[in-house]
């Protein structure tokens, strides 16, 4: 029997090298590999897979021309509201992890609709992670722990775990990577020291779920000590 991990990561990465190889806009790019992540919870909720962090936009991204960063906001808020019935019929329960505050308030409340809506669905757990970066998370969760007033000696992993975005899932079992690039780019650094990484050189927008299952029969393969 395939092990199957409980908690996939995913970098969706190669969205605009695929449109530029095609001869497209990057926009197009972005559109084709958001299309493309809607397949990919559904693949993998059909596996048994339990909780899917997604990588929808970094702190960093912040940095894109005002055309693109505008473009991705409609494009996720789209993602969230057009799709509230999908979710449903899914059984998919969405959460965002991220800097809300940095987000435009029509995003921030179809994050809300969203979340309410999807609250008590429980076939597959959907993060999407906007306005997003690993050390943000890290810096975010310490200066949580300083504010309660917490003594030092009182702090341990346990703790700085609930602190994080990510509070009350299991950490990820496996990383998966489209795009052929081979770094976390600043992301869920805490949360995947021990997950197992897996770098797919098909860019996102092409990404099938044949790949997937290659991605899975590899992470089958591994022997996971954690250090013993």
């Amino acid at each position: 029997m395939q092990k199957i991990p409980n908690h996939i990561v995913l970098f969706p990465d190669g969205n605009r090298r695929w449109a530029k190889q095609k001869g497209l806009a990057s926009l197009e790019g972005h559109k084709k590999g958001y299309e493309n992540l809607l397949d990919f919870s559904e693949w993998c909720k059909n596996k048994g897979v339990k909780v899917l962090t997604a990588f929808g936009f970094s702190t960093e991204n912040w940095n894109r021309s005002k055309e693109e960063v505008d473009y991705l906001m409609r494009l996720l808020e789209g993602c969230l509201i057009d799709n509230l019935s999908k979710y449903d019929k899914e059984g998919t329960r969405v959460r965002v992890i991220g800097q809300r505050d940095r987000l435009p308030k029509s995003l921030q409340e179809a994050i809300k609709k969203t979340e309410e809506a999807t609250k008590n669905n429980q076939n597959l757990f959907l993060n999407l992670a906007i306005s997003y970066g690993g050390k943000w998370d890290i810096l975010n969760a310490v200066k949580n722990i300083v504010k309660e007033g917490t003594p030092a000696d009182q702090i341990d992993e346990k703790l700085f775990d609930a602190h994080l975005s990510t509070a009350g899932l299991l950490a990820p079992d496996l990383v998966i990577r489209a795009g052929g690039e081979m770094r976390m780019s600043n992301f869920v650094l805490w949360q995947a020291a021990y997950s197992e990484l897996y770098f797919s050189p098909k860019m996102w927008a092409e990404f099938t779920e044949q790949d997937l299952d290659i991605a899975l029969a590899e992470f089958d393969k591994r022997s996971r000590r954690f250090g013993k």
